[in-house]
């Protein structure tokens, strides 16, 4: 079957392979990148005289002096007459608190609160003996206590904070000081020092490197913490600084001014594979800041792969794989230079190497640990590759373990061993990778003087460039259309021979484009293809981004739970819809819609909305639409950055403000009918949610970091969801923490998100149980925990109410004040917290197997409105039977005694004690998860009760404090006498009653789908004990659809300029112009793209 692809034919619009630098571009930026805009403006329009601008006040760096940037001009006012440098210094704070602004700082964030607030003003009332009712302290006490506990956990979290501060900032680093480097924390180090980094050391600031130890100081840089990259950049000190600043004394003497760049953070970045580095700090008014994290589904979806796993085949029709539960893995005790950590279970593939018999399969591998430019590093003996992609060193990798070992290379040759014997090629011309192309090519002269290309790229351009005459053309076809259907990225392999007067003659024409001053990217790719053609094909090689164990089962859970998922990433647009196919959140049945479907689609709702009449559309006001997407079928979204920012129509206003802005006029009053309008930009951005929402999988490739926040404050803005966010890397950060949730995956790119996120964890299949397990959980026991709250607080309350009927209005309360107070702080507030931390209406096991559980908090049903005023009405009953029973059964009435114990005392008693029976026992006809401590909790607070009451009530306590306790000998007068005791058990009786019958006939007549999947609990855990007994490893299940997967390439040309010009291997220069080691000149340089 076929996938079906929604295409649109139309203007041509942004490059899908192309990931928009940022969103947020300085005007410069986007003036380089506004031809469209300049275009539209006319030649000889009139500008008007430019205005001299004042000098702006800059900052510059001078090496290896700390007076200087002490001088007034680097001074800026901070109060009045004082003044602080401009530059900040190197030292992290992301603590919120010290030892003196705590406590006002705290008690002002809590007093933000508005219930802290009401309850602050109640308490200054509550001091004024005037208009007060109540002790005072009957508000302070409960209010200390809530403060205080908010204070301490706001206390134990900033701790934690300056612990991780301190280990940062006591990090060490070798900086030139008084002519000798010295190790200095990094929150000593200040700018204009220079300082030496060694190899895996972490970059302490923002740095501009002088030197290396590596020719020309290159050195590689690590930026997972950034970016989530893992494959290395490279960085190259300047010229001058690597001939003449590579002593320790000619570093002390070095005093170069640096004035202002682009800067980025250091911190995040690791200095590899160069032994040690020297480098400025030029650090400057760079702090980081926390940020308060706010407690549909937007993944960052690196997180949810642990390994790539290579499958090669030589001959695609012999190379048959091994189920691993059924043969051992290979033994590569026969290869010295094997990576140990490779495993492959194909033993007929690795007979056939050894034996070399099979010319295609030795050919095939050959090519591997050549044709490619990863860079190696010799450490003692031990190969270390490092490569513009992870895909590219694991095939790599994979040659090395089957024998031909990539060993080494220079600027015109490479070195590899071949089974045991070691071969040099000079290499003559390097065609590297970029998205056009889909390929590279290398152009080597064997030691027999043949010249041989090889070539390597996507199926889909290999194919149109084979020769006629090439053998196993079906067969890999078919090897291919498997591997992409279980969504593998595939790579074609193939070579060709050439004679030595084709290559001259190619050669030159490849010279002239080199030179060529228009357009010389389109001219060598031309003169590539000229060369790249009648290739003979070897195999194909398949790359898994094998994915962690349980993600496609947690994407099928989380999508049955009618959670939305879309994904944000930085991939290419076949990556991301190919693993969006491998964790099944795409699958065949669906119909995938193209940025350039959407813009269309979006265009018509538009026009349609202009011909509207203008009161029609306005924001705010919804209309009910026809669905872009009518019909039962199910759909999917796969838009890039580009079009992204096409749609939302980002770039384009800000090339217009910068226009205008050149042009020193004013922007216009808004036309409702123009495109850049706020209103039409509001609406646009409206129509994508609408149209994104009706469909099952949302995926954003080659997006930004901003973009992916900009995505979740849409979703936000227009649909009034609930957002997680869930990433691994620092690009990641944005989206992490503009979601109301935030979720961070500990992995390979650092600790960036998980320190920016709400909760944290390994792996993505932790979602589901973070999200239908506790997070369901968490939803039922607070809504059963301000339900309660409501109610207690109504059934307690509005006695007083009903009491001042029948006291004149004189403010008399109806219980005693100390009852009041200790009311919910002891008598009634532990069963109902149990709840709210343990309750649980199924086990986790049952929330897992039935996802639709998670259904009801989607829809808001446990509670809202209706479940609000049902609480009060509750607690309106509650009140009113609390009251006039007892009411009702003092009037008249004869103790045993003789005497009437109608009295104000008693009945406080009574009611209070009916009150504190009905709640409790309330609260456990609610409870579903029964544990010893809950049994306790509930019959503790009545203990708590009697127990309190009867001290209070004493006549010890009374002796010592007269005016506070009052109601000496009441508890013990009126619980002694059982008619009081009945009129208890009748109250509370009558006020449980009802709710035990509306609960029976809800459970029977009208169950919810947690009672039924209670009601049904054996058959479910049945169910799930036979699955438990027939679930097996499996392989890995795929789609059938027969589509083409992206080629194992990076988003990025790799390491061939570098390569080809040298810059990593040519020695260096010394001051005086001389070469430390001279080397012959080869006869030809490799020529590159």
């Amino acid at each position: 079957m076929s996938q079906r692809r929604a295409d649109w034919h139309g203007s041509p619009g942004p490059n899908d392979e192309v990931m928009p630098y940022s969103d947020d571009e300085t005007d410069d930026e986007l003036d380089e990148t506004s031809d469209e805009s300049e275009a539209e403006e006319p030649r000889d329009a009139p500008r008007p005289p430019e205005e001299p601008r004042p000098p702006e006040i800059g900052w510059k760096v001078k090496a290896n002096d700390r007076a200087y940037h002490q001088l007034p001009e680097f001074q800026k006012k901070v109060f009045l007459c004082i003044k602080k440098s401009r530059y900040s210094g190197n030292a992290i704070k992301t603590y919120k608190y010290n030892f003196f602004t705590f406590l006002p700082l705290n008690l002002y964030e809590q007093f933000k609160r508005v219930a802290n607030i009401y309850f602050l003003a109640l308490l200054i009332l509550q001091i004024i003996p005037e208009i007060s009712t109540l002790p005072w302290y009957t508000t302070l006490i409960p209010l200390v206590i809530v403060l205080g506990i908010t204070a301490i956990k706001d206390l134990v979290d900033d701790l934690a904070r300056h612990r991780m501060d301190k280990e940062v900032n006591n990090r060490k680093s070798e900086v030139l000081l008084d002519g000798r480097f010295k190790e200095k924390k990094w929150m000593d180090i200040q700018v204009g020092d220079v300082v030496r980094l060694k190899k895996n050391d972490f970059i302490p600031a923002d740095i501009l490197l002088l030197s290396s130890s590596n020719p020309n100081s290159l050195c590689y840089v690590e930026t997972a913490e950034l970016d989530g990259e893992t494959n290395l950049k490279f960085r190259m000190g300047l010229r001058a600084t690597d001939e003449r600043l590579q002593e320790e004394r000619e570093l002390a003497q070095f005093d170069g001014r640096k004035d202002p760049p682009t800067h980025h953070r250091g911190g995040g970045f690791t200095i590899q594979q160069s032994e040690s580095a020297v480098h400025p700090s030029i650090h400057h008014g760079l702090q980081l800041i926390p940020e308060r994290i706010r407690t549909m589904v937007l993944v960052g979806y690196s997180g949810l792969f642990q390994l790539v796993a290579l499958l090669p085949t030589g001959d695609p029709t012999t190379a048959e794989g091994v189920s691993l539960d059924k043969i051992k893995p290979v033994d590569w005790g026969w290869n010295n230079y094997a990576d140990r950590k490779f495993e492959f279970v194909d033993h007929f593939l690795v007979a056939k190497i050894k034996s070399k018999k099979d010319k295609d399969a030795l050919e095939f591998f050959k090519l591997l640990s050549l044709c490619h430019t990863v860079m190696v590093d010799n450490n003692d003996g031990d190969l270390v590759y490092q490569a513009a992609s992870p895909d590219e060193g694991a095939l790599v990798t994979a040659a090395r373990n089957f024998g031909f070992v990539f060993l080494s290379r220079t600027q015109d040759t490479i070195t590899i061993s071949e089974m045991g014997h070691e071969t040099t090629y000079e290499m003559l011309a390097l065609l590297d990778f970029n998205s056009d192309r889909k390929r590279m090519s290398i152009i080597l002269k064997f030691p027999d003087g043949r010249i041989r290309l090889y070539c390597k790229g996507a199926d889909t351009v290999i194919y149109e460039r084979l020769s006629p005459d090439t053998r196993h053309k079906d067969s890999t076809q078919e090897a291919l259309n498997i591997f992409a259907n279980d969504t593998l990225r595939t790579l074609c392999l193939c070579y060709k021979d050439i004679s030595v007067s084709e290559f001259e003659a190619w050669s030159r024409r490849h010279k002239e484009a080199q030179v060529n001053m228009v357009d010389r990217e389109a001219a060598l790719d031309r003169v590539s293809e000229e060369i790249e053609k009648d290739l003979m094909l070897i195999g194909a090689t398949a790359i898994e981004d094998k994915l962690q164990d349980g993600v496609p089962e947690t994407i099928a859970n989380l999508a049955k739970a009618d959670i939305k998922i879309w994904v944000l990433t930085g991939d290419k647009k076949e990556t991301a819809e190919n693993i969006g196919f491998s964790c099944k959140l795409l699958t065949d049945d669906m119909q995938i819609h193209y940025g350039e479907d959407v813009n269309e689609k979006l265009r018509i709702r538009q026009d349609t909305r202009r011909n509207e009449p203008p009161s029609s559309f306005r924001p705010g006001k919804k209309k009910t639409l026809e669905p872009f997407f009518p019909g039962s079928g199910k759909n999917a979204l796969i838009i890039t950055g580009g079009w992204l920012n096409e749609i939302l129509y980002e770039k384009k206003k800000k090339r217009r403000r910068l226009r205008l802005r050149r042009l020193g006029k004013r922007q216009s009053p808004s036309n409702p009918q123009d495109p850049m309008n706020d209103t039409e930009k509001e609406m646009r951005q409206l129509d994508f949610v609408d149209m994104a929402c009706e469909c099952e999988a949302v995926i954003c490739c080659r997006v930004t970091p901003k973009q992916k926040a900009n995505v979740v404050s849409l979703v936000k803005k227009y649909k009034k969801a609930v957002t997680l966010s869930i990433g691994d890397g620092a690009n990641d950060v944005n989206m992490i923490k503009t979601a109301d949730i935030g979720v961070g995956i500990s992995g390979q790119e650092g600790m960036q998100a998980v320190m920016s996120s709400d909760y944290a964890f390994a792996q993505f299949r932790y979602l589901q149980r973070l999200l239908l397990v506790h997070g369901r959980w968490s939803y039922i026991r607070m809504c059963k925990f301000l339900r309660f709250f409501f109610f207690k607080n109504f059934a307690f309350t509005l006695v007083h109410f009903w009491y001042s009927f029948f006291s004149g209005y004189s403010s008399q309360v109806a219980y005693e004040d100390w009852f009041i107070t200790l009311y919910n702080l002891a008598y009634s507030s532990l069963p109902v917290l149990l709840v709210g931390l343990l309750d649980q209406d199924v086990n986790d096991r049952l929330s897992l197997k039935v996802p639709r559980l998670y259904i009801p908090g989607q829809l808001g049903e446990l509670f809202n409105f209706k479940k609000f005023f049902i609480s009060l009405f509750h607690g309106i009953f509650v009140s009113l039977i609390i009251f006039f029973i007892p009411y009702g059964a003092f009037l008249q009435t004869m103790g045993q005694d003789g005497e009437a114990p109608s009295d104000y005392q008693s009945f406080a008693v009574v009611t209070a004690s009916s009150l504190i029976f009905t709640v409790n026992l309330q609260i456990s006809l609610d409870t579903s998860y029964w544990t010893f401590v809950t049994f306790f909790a509930v019959l503790g607070s009545i203990a708590i009760y009697f127990g309190i009451m009867f001290d209070i009530h004493s006549a010890g306590i009374h002796v010592i404090f007269p005016s506070v306790f009052t109601f000496t000998g009441a508890a013990s007068n009126a619980l002694r006498q059982p008619y009081l005791w009945l009129t208890i058990v009748l109250t509370v009786g009558i006020s449980l009653l009802p709710v035990v019958c509306i609960q029976f006939l809800h459970k029977t007549i009208w169950p919810s789908i947690g009672d039924k999947v209670q009601r049904n609990r054996k058959k479910y855990e049945m169910q799930m004990e036979e699955e438990d007994k027939k679930k097996q490893p499996s392989a890995f299940q795929r789609g059938r659809a027969s589509r083409r997967s992206a080629y194992a390439f990076s988003h990025t040309p790799g390491y061939a300029n570098l390569i080809s010009s040298g810059q990593s291997i040519r020695r260096r220069q010394t001051a005086h112009g001389g070469n430390t080691e001279r080397r012959p000149s080869p006869r030809r340089r490799a020529e590159n793209i």
